[in-house]
């Protein structure tokens, strides 16, 4: 069975282009230029707009 839907790679997909673009912006307003931050980003809004992915990890929120 997939992990991911189509919604959420597609959503995924949207956030890599806004960060070859220069538009995608973290939560504090910066730019963001890290591949991994971009597709972070991409899944966050994809469980918001109710995709199908997995629910966050817990280990990158006890590293900070």
């Amino acid at each position: 069975m997939a992990r991911y839907g189509a919604s959420a790679s597609k959503t995924v997909a949207s956030a890599m282009r806004r960060r070859k673009r220069g538009t995608l912006r973290s939560g504090s307003g910066a730019r963001v230029t890290s591949r991994r931050q971009a597709v972070a980003i991409g899944l966050s809004e994809a469980r918001r707009k109710g995709a199908k992915v997995p629910p966050a990890s817990r280990a990158g929120a006890k590293k900070r």
